[in-house]
This record gives C-alpha cells, sequence and structure tokens, in this order.
C-alpha cells in the first residue's frame, strides 16, 4: 500500500493515526493539524449530501442524517473530485443502515433524489422536432420497430413507496400528513428545460419509458407495459414524452447505437 493510500485510509477513520513522515511548515504539531483537516474534510462530504439529498434530511431530522451521511462518508468517499455528484452509493447505504430500518421508503426517497442530481448534471441534446415524430408515428407498418432515444437527463423509479408524494409533499406541493408512504409510485425525472421536474406517471408507463430507453423498440416496449395487466395508455404515454421534449432521436429499424 502506498504512503497516499495510507493519507486517504487514515482521513476518513477517525480510529487511523496521523500518517508517518507528515510535518507542519511552522513547527506545530502534525497530528493534531491532520486532525483538523480530517474534520472539515468529513464535514465537506456530510454537506454534499445535505445539499443533494434535502428530502432524506427532512425526513430523518438534521442529527440522523448528519451521522448517517458521516457512516457513508468513511465507506464510500467520493472517487470524483466533483462533488455535486457525489452520493452515487447513499441510497444502497441507507438501505443496509439499520438506524434507518423503521423508514422503508427512506432509501427509495434517496434514489429519487440521486435521480434528480443526475438529470440536473446531464448533457443537453436536442429534441427531435414534432413534425419528424409525427411523420414516423404515422406510419403505422414500421412503428412497432421504431426506436426512440430519450433524452440523458431521463429517469424512471419504479417504487414500493409513494416517493413521488413525499419528494412533492416536502416541496410544498400536497398534504404531507395525507401520504401513505406505502402506496407504491413511478417517477419519471427529467429535465426538459433549465429545472429538473419529478412526474408520477403509471407504473405501465414506467415499463414503457425503461424499456424505450434500454433500446427495445417501441412494438416491444409497449408489449412489456401492456404485460401488467394494468391497462397501458400509449398515446397518453408518448404524448408526455413529446411534451417534455424528451425524444431525441428516431431509429426506424430499431436499433440505437
Amino acid at each position: 500500500m502506498s504512503a497516499r493510500d495510507d493519507f486517504a485510509r487514515a482521513l476518513l477513520d477517525p480510529d487511523q493515526p496521523c500518517p508517518a513522515g507528515l510535518v507542519a511548515w511552522n513547527g506545530s504539531d502534525p497530528a493534531r493539524r491532520f486532525q483538523v483537516y480530517r474534520n472539515n474534510v468529513l464535514v465537506a462530504l456530510v454537506d454534499a449530501l445535505a445539499d443533494g439529498f434535502m428530502v432524506t434530511r427532512e425526513l430523518v431530522g438534521d442529527a440522523f442524517f448528519r451521522a448517517m451521511a458521516a457512516a457513508h462518508a468513511r465507506a464510500h468517499p467520493p472517487r470524483s473530485p466533483v462533488l455535486a455528484c457525489y452520493g452515487a452509493d447513499f441510497p444502497g447505504f441507507i438501505a443496509r443502515f439499520p438506524p434507518a430500518a423503521g423508514l422503508p421508503y427512506l432509501a427509495d426517497v434517496a434514489r429519487l433524489e440521486y435521480l434528480r442530481v443526475v438529470a440536473c448534471h446531464a448533457a443537453d441534446v436536442a429534441p427531435v422536432s414534432q413534425a419528424a415524430l409525427a411523420a414516423r408515428l404515422a406510419d403505422e407498418a414500421g412503428l412497432p420497430a421504431l426506436g426512440l432515444g430519450l433524452q440523458p437527463s431521463l429517469a424512471v423509479l419504479s417504487s414500493r413507496f409513494a416517493v413521488v408524494s413525499l419528494w412533492a409533499a416536502h416541496h410544498g406541493v400536497g398534504d404531507l400528513a395525507a401520504v401513505l408512504p406505502e402506496a407504491a409510485e413511478t417517477a419519471l425525472v427529467l429535465r426538459p428545460g433549465l429545472e429538473v421536474e419529478v412526474i408520477g406517471i403509471p407504473p405501465a408507463s414506467g415499463v414503457f419509458i425503461a424499456a424505450l430507453q434500454s433500446g427495445r423498440p417501441l412494438g416491444q416496449a409497449a408489449d412489456e407495459a401492456m404485460a401488467l395487466g394494468v391497462g397501458f395508455d400509449l398515446a397518453a404515454t408518448l404524448g408526455l414524452l413529446l411534451q417534455k421534449s424528451a425524444v431525441t432521436a428516431l431509429h426506424p429499424s430499431g436499433s440505437i447505437s
């Protein structure tokens, strides 16, 4: 293990001693200065998570959240210097964090919040024109094989819990007291303009959009959605994608590269 690895390991583990070989320019105690640096790094990581997972924090309170975030930061230090995108492992950590077991929906709320972070920083891609899409949709014979490229910001989260309602209520939309956390909801996350949107959609629409995103052609994606047996409105779902400028490419053969 290199000196750099020793330094990184000691930086996030308070039980580790100050790395050997450190000196202070002014002759002060390196161990004390390292402890200050260690605390500052941990606070910065916890603050980054607090900024990205605001609803998760509100659901458990600041003290609980910061303790949980600190435990996560020590176990999963950032792999990139861009702290704005830190937290990809946080939802999974929450799901395995014993003190959070009493809030089984908390991990999915965190998953939704991280999808918003990803959407916020996703690349901008121009949507296809409404005329081009309408022309392709009018070709009934070629419709089943049509592939649709979707915005990089787009993601679907199918949850056993009311993640959309919980998130919305914490942003002043709806009454938090009226939300039933155990009610399953599907979220569509995307950034059609400058703002990231979270939209509740039917489960079948979520299956359809996720299938398109995985590269499956329109016909196969529709079949997967209808297989749920709960009703699927193809026109309404395509209309939503068009309204939100989510379709960025048309592939007549169904092949998406």
